[in-house]
């Protein structure tokens, strides 16, 4: 990039970073958002302000063979917001890339199978751990951080602090949660 383009690039980057934040994004979507920026301007060596339909075809052909679906998603998103929010463009990513739909089942573990699990965990803490994991669907990072004043035994229920998406969430606490390791 020549000196004017980079400087219209540091303008119109300061300028995504800026909206990112007064949109409420997650420091993690900041992040890959602002890469996905970064990412584009490198391969073209320009402002992507400029950029056709056709370069962005390309771009993303490119990412396909490069990288996962997962970072080819982010990066459109994260333009998306740049063209939107930065550039006030609207930009149709469904003609550009659509990538794959995969439903994958979760393995899911019988009751039987959970208490096997539970049974031949030697330390009460884990097992502790696990039974709420299971029978409250917890995350695993929810479980850890949990602490006992997060326990409401009157309405049987359960704050999860900070849960994805940095939300509050209540959850049922089973009856035999409650009462199996008292």
């Amino acid at each position: 990039m020549n000196t004017h383009e980079q400087q219209r690039f540091d303008f119109l980057y300061e300028q995504h970073l800026t909206n990112l934040t007064l949109q409420g994004k997650r420091p993690a979507t900041i992040d890959a958002y602002s890469r996905a920026v970064r990412r584009i301007s490198a391969y073209f060596d320009a402002c992507p302000d400029n950029l056709s339909t056709d370069d962005l075809k390309r771009y993303f052909a490119s990412l396909i063979d490069s990288h996962s679906w997962s970072t080819v998603k982010l990066d459109r998103n994260g333009l998306q917001f740049f063209y939107r929010h930065v550039l006030n463009q609207h930009w149709e990513w469904l003609n550009i890339v659509k990538p794959p739909q995969v439903q994958r089942l979760p393995d899911i573990l019988t009751p039987a199978e959970v208490s096997i699990v539970i049974s031949l965990t030697h330390k009460l803490r884990y097992q502790v751990c696990f039974l709420a994991l299971y029978s409250m669907g917890l995350r695993l990072g929810e479980a850890i951080s949990l602490q006992v004043g997060d326990i409401d035994s009157q309405m049987m229920q359960v704050h999860i602090r900070n849960a994805k998406g940095g939300k509050d969430r209540l959850v049922p606490l089973p009856q035999r949660t409650f009462t199996t390791y008292l």
